[in-house]
């Protein structure tokens, strides 16, 4: 750390991403990315844009966003597109919280990152025993909440009901929803912008669109709030999504059918892999996602990653209170998952 950097950013404790090691070949089920590659038609698409490079990108995304305003029929004046969903969740932060915020104390570790890095305050809310959200902790707060739906890491999503019921008792406060696992088997509250001014809905192409590496999120919400957003934007990075990550968007929307098929074989893997973990004695919460959230009362946490890790398999685990026992596990391809339940069940047979 240099001399020279703003004190109150000297103790500042960053997002630690899941590993992207190399040295060696591992099946990578630490950070949630798709099994599978985005259809080969998108790189044919990409290709004959390679001489658009020389060229800034559109800074307003029109395309994209008339395109994503009509699958979720919504008008344009409802959507910003971002470099991720982190940049927006970001621009979020900066615009809207600064009278402070609260989410769950077991959650996206993005969240506390971006309340310190803007110096704004906040509360982690506990959630309950079983890892669920007690919505009754959100009711008339008069407080911005966020709230990643499902969760992350537990995959625990809350119904409809409970979040409209979150945003209507909160009608001077934002609400914001963090998508980013929906369409996996949980259930977007982005028809409610229509009803909700207060409502902010953030999504990203990385998890059941195969683009991790594109970078690409976009936010639904009232014409105002993403007013607000674009304002954010347009005082940092104009050009934050690039040519190409803007016509690999469009493309996979025209492909949907494409990212829906694999949805729902990841879907059937989680359910063949949890059962197979679950007879090596896993519990589970009842994930929403593209990930399994559990333990083996048989071994902690720590010990799992490293022997599976040494197997040539990353999972992830953090040395936190409440969850160090717990491992987060992405859900790959069947082979992938196969190799896994094969290596965990021999290293349980060890301990």
């Amino acid at each position: 750390m240099s001399k020279f950097i703003a004190s109150r950013l000297a103790s500042l404790d960053t997002y630690v991403p899941g590993e992207q090691p190399t040295g060696m070949e591992y099946i990578k089920l630490n950070t949630n990315e798709s099994p599978f590659p985005p259809p080969a038609v998108i790189a044919d698409i990409v290709a004959g844009e390679v001489e658009k490079l020389k060229l800034y990108p559109n800074t307003d995304g029109k395309k994209l966003i008339n395109k994503l305003a009509k699958l979720y029929d919504v008008q344009p004046e409802n959507i910003i597109i971002g470099n991720g969903s982190d940049e927006l969740l970001a621009f979020a932060f900066l615009a809207f919280f600064e009278n402070g915020v609260i989410f769950p104390d077991i959650t996206y570790g993005f969240y506390p990152v971006y309340a310190k890095l803007y110096d704004i305050p906040y509360q982690e809310i506990p959630l309950q025993d079983d890892f669920t959200i007690n919505i009754q902790d959100y009711i008339n707060t008069s407080k911005n909440i966020v709230i990643a739906n499902p969760n992350a890491p537990t995959g625990i999503s809350l119904e409809l009901d409970d979040i409209e019921k979150i945003v209507t008792s909160n009608p001077d406060y934002i609400v914001m929803i963090d998508e980013a696992y929906v369409d996996f088997g949980g259930t977007s509250v982005i028809p409610l912008i229509k009803k909700y001014d207060n409502l902010l809905v953030i999504h990203t192409y990385s998890k059941s669109r195969s683009l991790a590496g594109a970078r690409l999120g976009y936010a639904i919400g009232s014409a105002p709030i993403i007013e607000d957003m674009n304002k954010m934007k347009y005082s940092f990075n104009p050009y934050n999504v690039n040519n190409l990550t803007q016509v690999m968007g469009e493309a996979a929307l025209d492909n949907e059918e494409y990212f829906v098929k694999k949805r729902k074989e990841i879907i059937k893997t989680r359910k063949y892999t949890q059962k197979h973990l679950e007879d090596t004695g896993f519990v589970f919460t009842d994930s929403h996602a593209n990930f399994l959230f559990g333990k083996n009362p048989k071994i902690t946490g720590f010990e799992l990653y490293s022997k599976l890790k040494e197997k040539g398999i990353l999972i992830r685990q953090w040395n936190k209170p409440r969850i160090s026992d717990h491992v987060r596990i992405t859900i790959g391809s069947e082979e992938q998952m196969n190799a896994l339940i094969k290596a965990t069940k021999e290293i349980l047979y060890e301990v």
